[in-house]
């Protein structure tokens, strides 16, 4: 089968790179490069380089405890100088000055290639345009519109665009590469962007702005093309081992041995197998997975508070590692009185340093990820290479579902498609009877459940944090505490010894899904690790940088 997704070979990032730099594209081009297709095709490789593809991590919601330890945006101390809103915006603006450099350059190829193939690679820097561009207005909004080269002079006299005007250029961007691109490419061509990439950041970015329409139609031809499948096992398309997908619309391919990988891996990583457990998932995000039945813990009478991974969304288990369960060849307990554990491959007992009464800076809360975790994390200095996925074909399908909620419109396609991706979970049909299938098609009801299929389904893969801006719930979700387990004394005394371990009940969940864990701390049974905080008046935008402010004349963001 063709494979369809973006996945532009290293080796050529590293041959453009070598030829490049002597016209480091960063500074434009001189009047002769990008005369053929191979200095266009080097040119635009260089345009999907990962630092310029900038992703929303986990860090900023309410899926994280970093033990008690905060981020500019979890602690309201984001600001101009953030180091996060800088580099964002300067690699966003730098991604974009090269795809203006290379179109403009297009010219120059036109008497020796064919209209099509011009357009083409036209449609991949537009592609490419049009998503940096998505990212500053979901994020910054009130930003600067460049489509050319500019002069200083002309750099000095140029403002910020109005946002809705923005979207329409992006829009504009967008559906010239859809009609441009190519949908898919041959087992023998290096894979590049495709008319579904661009339709699926389309309706990412339409759903972002509260576009309901475009984002419904964006999807739906994305899934009309019916080039793409959910990957059979939930479990293992995470795994670096796991590459081109056919989930994946559009991804950037990392390698170990090319020097392009993902590190600060042994945060992530038990104590028992060498790890720190310093940024774990949190309570919020482990007990808004729904049980079996399709109902939160505070409603299903599956719930089981002393087993609170039984009979839970098959993502649960695969996202947050079980209690008393093998995992990297050794049980993981967090159990204050579980002093040893066990070594899977010889039976030998061990000390249990994910035990904090053994190991003082074990997980704070008992929880560990999973998702997308192997024994390749404990090799290559903690160095791992997953594809880097931008955008997968289950937030398609929940991105059409949501707008045709949000729109009212709702019939069998939108159930068909939440459906699709929670019986993925469970590892059957969607016509099967062997999980909660969705069938109400009330809009607040459905409105709900979609919510928290999103954050059951991309828990650590970024998405979360536009989510609770664009639903204006960030300002209740993080103002809230991240809770965890007393001390080791006091647990024992306190849970352990009164048959309250792991909760004595579940947590009340609220409208949006949000666990309360208030009960529990005033009965001095779980402890306050961090506080975190948001201020809404200013907060659901990221500050104008503060260089730009001063030296560009640019007005900042409200309230910054």
């Amino acid at each position: 089968m063709k494979s369809k997704i973006i996945y532009i070979a290293l080796s050529l990032f590293l041959f453009s790179c070598q030829k490049l730099d002597l016209n480091p594209l960063s500074q434009g081009s001189s009047e002769t490069w990008n005369s053929d297709a191979d200095e266009l095709i080097m040119s635009l490789n260089d345009l999907y380089r990962e630092a310029l593809w900038i992703k929303d991590v986990d860090d900023w919601t309410d899926d994280w405890i970093y033990r008690d330890g905060l981020t500019d945006i979890t602690n309201a101390t984001i600001n101009g100088q953030s180091a996060f809103v800088t580099s964002g915006w300067q690699n966003t603006y730098k991604a974009i000055a090269r795809a203006n450099t290379v179109l403009e350059g297009m010219d120059r190829a036109a008497n020796i290639l064919p209209e099509s193939q011009i357009n083409g690679y036209k449609a991949e820097a537009r592609f490419v345009r049009a998503a940096m561009y998505s990212f500053l207005l979901s994020h910054y909004r009130n930003v600067v519109y460049v489509d050319k080269t500019l002069s200083i002079e002309e750099a000095e006299t140029i403002g910020q665009m109005n946002p809705d005007e923005l979207l329409k250029k992006i829009y504009e961007d967008f559906d010239f590469a859809i009609a441009n691109l190519k949908s898919s490419y041959s087992s023998s061509e290096v894979k590049r962007a495709t008319k579904g990439a661009a339709m699926a950041l389309k309706a990412r970015i339409a759903l972002y702005e509260g576009d309901f329409a475009t984002a419904k139609e964006a999807a739906s031809a994305c899934i009309a093309l019916g080039l793409y499948s959910l990957h059979t096992d939930y479990s293992t398309l995470f795994l670096s081992k796991t590459k081109q997908s056919p989930e994946s619309i559009f991804l950037l391919p990392r390698s170990i041995t090319l020097g392009v990988a993902l590190g600060d891996r042994q945060n992530y990583i038990p104590r028992n197998n060498g790890g720190w457990a310093a940024k774990d998932p949190s309570w919020d995000l482990f007990f808004s997975y729904y049980c079996t039945d399709g109902l939160p813990v505070d409603e299903s009478p599956l719930f089981n508070p002393k087993n609170p991974f039984e009979n839970r969304d098959p993502r649960c288990a695969a996202t947050i590692v079980p209690f008393d369960q093998p995992f990297l060849d050794i049980v993981y307990t967090p159990h204050p009185l579980a002093l040893k554990t066990k070594r899977v491959s010889t039976g030998q007992e061990i000390t249990n340093n994910d035990n904090r009464a053994v190991a003082q800076y074990a997980s704070f809360n008992g929880l560990v990820w999973r998702k997308g975790v192997d024994a390749d994390w404990l090799l290559n200095s903690w160095r791992i290479e997953p594809d880097n996925v931008i955008i997968r074909y289950a937030d398609v399908l929940l991105i059409y579902a949501e707008a045709k909620i949000e729109l009212n419109e709702i019939d069998p396609t939108v159930l068909d498609a939440i459906n699709q991706v929670r019986a993925r979970a469970y590892k059957v049909d969607k016509s099967s009877t062997n999980y909660p299938k969705v069938t109400t098609t009330a809009q607040s009801e459905l409105r709900k459940i979609l919510r928290n299929e999103r954050r059951m389904e991309f828990a650590l893969e970024g998405l979360r944090y536009m989510d609770i801006i664009r639903w204006r719930i960030a300002e209740k979700v993080l103002n809230r505490p991240n809770f965890g387990l007393l001390d080791p004394a006091d647990l024992v005394a306190k849970v352990v010894n009164p048959g309250k371990w792991f909760l004595p009940t579940a947590p009340s969940i609220d409208e949006d899904g949000s666990p309360d864990f208030a009960n529990f701390y005033s009965q001095g049974l779980i402890k306050q690790i961090a506080i975190r905080k948001f201020d809404a008046k200013k907060q659901y935008l990221w500050p104008i940088p503060s260089t730009e402010v001063l030296t560009s004349g640019l007005k900042q963001n409200p309230n910054y």
